[in-house]
């Protein structure tokens, strides 16, 4: 189960996603907003990283329009590694060295074409599981 949230920076951005999810019959949950309305980024990144955090969500991909706000506030939450990115290398580095769970992006910095490729990567890109990576997140987690 994907989560899914942004602020109204964000919105078209994460309805192309959903219709690339639901193309691929990949299942998610959508945190919010619903709107274009004015609202503050940290609700969604916290309530994104919350579901994954408590075991409702596997990953989860946040967009605001920077992408950097709404991955911060996600970033507070323990257990958390959220990754901004703007580029599909990016997107399976943090994948196969980082093991992040969140995906953030900027709807503002990158085209619907691109985030899809971004999201594509995120998603279908494994932990590598090597040593040196598990003992890096590990200094992290501390």
């Amino acid at each position: 189960m994907i989560a899914l949230g942004c602020d109204h920076g964000g919105l078209e951005l994460k309805k192309t996603i959903i219709e690339y999810l639901e193309s691929k019959n990949i299942e998610y949950k959508d945190y919010g907003t619903y709107t274009d309305e004015s609202c503050d980024y940290p609700v969604y990144g916290k309530a994104v990283a919350n579901a994954i955090v408590n075991g409702e969500c596997e990953k989860g991909i946040l967009i605001c329009g920077t992408g950097i706000g709404i991955s911060i506030a996600a970033n507070k939450v323990k257990g958390i590694r959220a990754a901004l990115c703007h580029d599909v290398f990016s997107a399976k580095a943090t994948r196969e060295h980082n093991n992040s769970n969140i995906l953030a992006m900027g709807a503002r910095v990158i085209g619907p074409g691109l985030a899809l490729e971004i999201v594509k990567a995120f998603l279908e890109t494994e932990f590598s599981n090597d040593e040196r990576h598990i003992r890096r997140i590990n200094m992290i987690e501390d």
